[in-house]
């Protein structure tokens, strides 16, 4: 039997140990998916004076699965009115809006919950670990499952009291998921009902009793919930399903063997890690040659699902250098990303092309140069990510600002205009765009920065230059175009 009040004083310890790395855990979900909808409102709030359609690059509002259904239906309603081009485009908008909830906003929320569940035994648990679906190449299973229960729910909720039940009853799944990614639909739906079971009006109390801090979120205009709530009310759930599982396991109730990561709360000593890692290299395994026993780190060796040989690999160094052919290529690779990236986001969030970003089109400059300062700036602390976020937020705010004040004087106009949100400076830049785009120069440190060079330094150095030359050429040439 667990007790709220002994779930919120675990919580607060584990928070406690791991605050900075659990609020930026909550924030990048935040900004990824649908999950903390107040949150995004501190970063998104559109003034309601504001005339027309807000102007704001990365200013991420995927829409939720429910409002996927509604627009769907719209768009049949309207079949006959727009153009046949439009009715493309915003179709496109639609496709991509509905993969990315169900490949990608799914499979980050199973992550997160991973992350928590790691955390409870294991105070090095990387931030990274949100994205450990993905590193595993386990992707059509859970993906499938989380887009039943978003079906399935949405279909309760016609009902209102069958919603508000069927919450409840979904609600350990993606928990279930975190813990055995390959487990079949049947069994998740099944093992989610039996760990609810009896416990639906205390869970609906749980949740009731979080109201006052959500009260105060929304003052807040969902700051305080970056700050503490969004964390707080995670890491609860979080031990609530490690105590329900707990109880259903040592009972061994129907199907409990489906629940089989026991190194969630039972942490291996180093003799059993030996013992253990000894037999898994006689099995020959993907991490037989680079696997390590990491302290205060869950042993990945054993989990339970394994990732492919091809997709591991030693990890990427952030803090390494880079010669002068490589950055002229990051540059344009991070100039031409930019651009593809908010030509996605504009069609799942409009289901229209930016016209901002066809200005240079195939490039944007300012991810470029953006993207060689933050790799300048943070070498020297890359092993201090809340840090490096910073950097990179700060700078992408000082370079937005500065484009929009050289094009309003030299053009006429900014290149982007921010008038329409409340959280802006002087219309010319906006805390959600920096906010994102702070995530995604993260990102381009950690990962694809190091990935990126290591694929463009195995040709020639006469080649690599070669590249560089042309990238820099069409890039003027669009330039001069654009200008003239």
């Amino acid at each position: 039997m667990w007790k709220r009040t002994e779930l919120k004083k675990r919580a607060r310890a584990l928070l406690k140990q791991n605050y900075w790395k659990a609020i930026s855990v909550c924030f990048i979900i935040a900004m990824l998916t649908t999950a903390y909808p107040i949150s995004t409102t501190f970063i998104s709030l559109q003034n309601i004076s504001g005339a027309g359609e807000p102007d704001a690059a990365f200013a991420l509002d995927i829409p939720s699965f429910e409002v996927i259904i509604q627009t769907v239906s719209r768009f049949f309603e309207g079949a006959s009115g727009p153009g046949i081009t439009g009715q493309i485009v915003t179709a496109a908008g639609l496709l991509l809006a509905l993969l990315y909830q169900i490949f990608i906003n799914n499979l980050l929320l199973i992550g997160e919950k991973r992350f928590f569940m790691e955390s409870h035994s294991y105070n090095k648990t990387m931030i990274s670990k949100i994205f450990f679906l993905f590193k595993l190449r386990c992707i059509r299973r859970p993906a499938w499952i989380m887009f039943c229960r978003s079906l399935f729910q949405s279909l309760w909720n016609l009902t209102i009291v069958g919603g508000i039940i069927k919450h409840y009853e979904y609600s350990m799944i993606p928990y279930i998921l975190a813990e055995n990614p390959r487990i079949s639909r049947r069994d998740a739906f099944f093992l989610s009902r039996q760990l609810t079971a009896r416990n639906k009006w205390r869970l609906f109390l749980l949740d009731l009793s979080f109201s006052g801090w959500v009260l105060l979120s929304v003052f807040t205009l969902g700051l305080l919930e970056f700050l503490f709530v969004n964390p707080y009310i995670t890491l609860c759930r979080s031990e609530l399903y490690l105590s329900l599982r707990r109880n259903y396991v040592l009972s061994r109730s129907p199907r409990y063997e489906r629940l089989n990561d026991s190194c969630l709360e039972h942490v291996p000593s180093e003799d059993e890690l030996l013992i253990r890692k000894a037999l898994y290299d006689d099995s020959n395994g993907p991490y037989t040659k680079i696997s390590y026993f990491a302290p205060e780190q869950y042993p990945v060796f054993l989990f339970s699902v394994q990732p492919p040989f091809k997709s591991v690999h030693s990890p990427v160094k952030a803090d390494r250098k880079y010669d002068v052919c490589t950055k002229v290529f990051l540059f344009h690779a991070f100039s031409l990303s930019g651009w593809l990236l908010e030509t996605l986001v504009s069609l799942i969030q409009n289901g229209t092309f930016d016209a901002d970003a066809a200005f240079f089109a195939p490039w944007i400059p300012l991810y470029g140069i953006y993207g060689l300062l933050i790799l300048f700036l943070t070498r020297r602390i890359v092993k201090k990510p809340v840090f490096v976020f910073a950097i990179c937020f700060a700078v992408y705010t000082v370079l937005e600002y500065g484009s929009n004040l050289v094009s309003d004087l030299l053009l006429g106009f900014p290149f982007r205009d921010y008038s329409a949100f409340l959280l802006n400076l002087n219309d010319r830049v906006y805390l959600s765009s920096s906010a994102t785009v702070g995530l995604l120069g993260c990102t381009f440190i950690y990962y694809l920065a190091p990935k990126w060079s290591e694929w463009f330094e195995k040709p020639g150095r006469s080649v690599r230059w070669t590249v560089c030359l042309i990238l820099t050429a069409l890039l003027a040439a669009i330039m001069v175009i654009a200008l003239l």
